[in-house]
C-alpha cells in the first residue's frame, strides 16, 4: 500500500508521481480530439468539422454524465486506501464495475430516445446532422466499454497507480488515433471511419485495463466479500454521491452544449472554428487535471487517514504546480497560437476566424485552473453536494452572461459568458473550502 506522506519534499514527490503520468495520459485525449478534427478538418467544407464536434459533444454529454464512475471511486477508493481497509479497496471497484456494466446497458436500451432529443436540442445544418448521426449510430454501441473505463481509472487513481491509468489511456488513445488515419484518410470512410476508430479502441482498451487491475489486486492483498460489496450503507452512500456528482456534471455539460449550439446558430464556419479552440481548451483541461486528480488521491488519503496537516500541505503544493502549468499554456498560446490553428485544418476562412477569437484561449488557462483544483479537493473528500450546489449556482452566472453578452457582442460575447463560467465555478466552489478543512481530522 502506498505510504500517506506529509513532509514538504515528500509531497512535492508524492505529487508528481502522481500528477505526471495522468498528465500524460490526459494531454492524449484531446491530442485524440484534436486528430479527429485535423483529419476531417481536410476533407472539402466545414460541415465534416461540424459533424464531428456535434457527434463528440453528444457522447459528452451521455458519457461524462455518468463522470461520477470515475470521480466516486477514486474518492472512496482514497479514502479507504488511507484508512487501510483492503476489503474496502477491492469492494468499491467491484461495486463501480457492476454500476457501469448496468448504466451501459440503459444507454443502449434507450439510444433512440436519446438520440432524437440530442438532435433536437442542436440547431445544425442539415449536412452536419446527417453526418452527426452516421457517426451516432456506430459509437453508441461503445457504451459498456467507455463506462467500465471510466470505473477502472478512477480505481486506479484512487489506489495511487496513475501508470496503470497512463498505458490504459494511451493503448486506447493511441490505437484510436491510428485507426483515426487509417479509416478516414486512407480507406476514406469519412465521419463512420472516426467513429468506428474510437468505438474499437475503447473496447480494446478494457481488456488491457482488467489486466492491469489483476495485476494490482494481488498486490493490494485483502478479500472479496460479497456481504461487504452489497453492504446497504456503502450502497446508499456510493448512490448518494453518484447522484450529487451526476447533477454537477450534467450542468457542465449543459454549459458546453449551450456554447457550441449558440456558435451553431451563428454559422458553419463559426462552428468549426469554435470547436478547434475548444480543442485547446481540452488540452490545458486535461493537463492541469493532472494535478487536480493527484490532489484527489492524496486529500481521500489523508482525509481517511485523518490528517489535517497532511491535507492542507497536498491542496497548496499541487495547486502551485497547477498554476505554474496554466500560465506556461497561457504562453504558449500567445506564442504559438496561430501555428496551432493551422494544423487543425488547411481551410482560410476557419483559420481567419479562429485566430480572431485565439485570446480568449491565452485567458482561459488562467481562469480554469482554480476551479480543476477545487473540483480534485472536493472529489477526493467525496463532498459532492458542495459541488453539486457550486455548479447549479454557477449554470444560473452563466445562462445570464450568454442572455447579455451574445446578442451584442457575438462570439466575442460567446467567449466571454465562458469565461465567467470559469470564474464562478471557481468562486462558489471556494466558498465551500473553509468547511471543508475544518471537517478533516487532525492527526493525534
Amino acid at each position: 500500500m502506498p505510504e500517506i506522506r506529509s513532509k514538504n519534499g515528500s509531497m512535492n514527490r508524492d505529487v508528481w508521481h502522481l500528477a505526471a503520468p495522468i498528465i500524460l495520459s490526459n494531454v492524449s485525449v484531446p491530442l485524440l480530439g484534436a486528430v479527429d478534427t485535423a483529419v476531417v478538418g481536410h476533407l472539402p467544407g466545414p460541415q465534416y468539422i461540424g459533424a464531428v464536434a456535434i457527434g463528440a459533444l453528444i457522447f459528452s454529454f451521455i458519457y461524462w454524465g455518468f463522470g461520477f464512475l470515475r470521480m466516486g471511486t477514486t474518492g472512496f477508493c482514497a479514502q479507504a486506501l488511507g484508512a487501510k481497509d483492503n476489503d474496502e479497496v477491492r469492494s468499491v471497484l467491484a461495486r463501480a464495475i457492476l454500476a457501469a456494466i448496468g448504466l451501459s446497458l440503459l444507454v443502449l436500451v434507450l439510444q433512440w430516445p436519446i438520440k432524437e432529443l440530442a438532435f433536437g436540442l442542436l440547431d445544425a445544418s442539415g449536412q452536419v446532422e446527417e453526418l452527426a448521426r452516421e457517426y451516432y449510430q456506430i459509437r453508441i454501441w461503445s457504451a459498456p466499454a467507455a463506462l467500465v473505463n471510466y470505473a477502472l481509472v478512477g480505481w486506479f487513481i484512487g489506489i495511487r497507480n496513475t501508470r496503470a491509468a497512463l498505458v490504459m489511456q494511451l493503448v486506447m488513445n493511441g490505437l484510436n488515433i491510428f485507426l483515426d488515419l487509417w479509416f478516414v484518410m486512407g480507406l476514406d470512410l469519412g465521419v463512420a471511419g472516426v467513429a468506428w476508430a474510437t468505438l474499437i479502441s475503447e473496447v480494446v482498451a478494457i481488456g488491457v485495463g482488467l489486466i492491469l487491475a489483476r495485476r494490482n489486486l494481488l498486490k493490494i492483498g485483502g478479500h472479496w466479500v460479497k456481504s461487504h460489496i452489497l453492504n446497504s450503507d456503502r450502497l446508499a452512500q456510493m448512490l448518494a454521491v453518484n447522484r450529487d456528482i451526476f447533477i454537477r456534471t450534467l450542468c457542465l455539460q449543459a454549459a458546453f452544449a449551450l456554447f457550441t449550439a449558440q456558435g451553431a446558430k451563428m454559422g458553419d464556419a463559426v462552428l468549426a472554428a469554435n470547436a478547434i479552440l475548444l480543442n485547446f481548451q481540452s488540452i490545458m483541461a486535461y493537463a492541469l487535471d493532472g494535478f487536480a486528480h493527484a490532489v484527489e488521491a492524496l486529500a481521500g488519503g489523508f482525509l481517511g487517514a485523518k490528517d489535517r496537516n497532511g491535507f492542507r500541505q497536498a491542496v497548496k503544493t499541487s495547486s502551485l504546480w497547477a498554476l505554474v502549468f496554466a500560465v506556461i499554456f497561457s504562453l504558449a498560446y500567445a506564442i504559438f497560437g496561430g501555428q496551432l490553428v493551422d494544423l487543425m485544418t488547411n481551410l482560410e476562412d476557419i483559420r481567419a476566424l479562429a485566430r480572431d477569437y485565439m485570446p480568449w484561449m491565452i485567458l482561459t488557462p488562467l481562469l480554469s485552473v482554480w476551479s480543476f483544483q477545487l473540483d480534485g479537493i472536493f472529489i477526493g473528500a467525496t463532498r459532492t453536494a458542495d459541488m453539486r450546489n457550486a455548479m447549479l449556482f454557477s449554470l444560473a452566472i452563466y445562462g445570464l452572461a450568454l442572455a447579455l453578452l451574445v446578442p451584442t457582442l457575438g462570439n466575442h460575447g460567446l467567449w466571454a459568458a465562458f469565461a465567467v463560467l470559469m470564474i464562478a465555478r471557481a468562486v462558489t466552489l471556494g466558498l465551500y473550502y473553509p468547511d471543508l478543512e475544518k471537517s478533516v481530522e487532525p492527526q493525534s
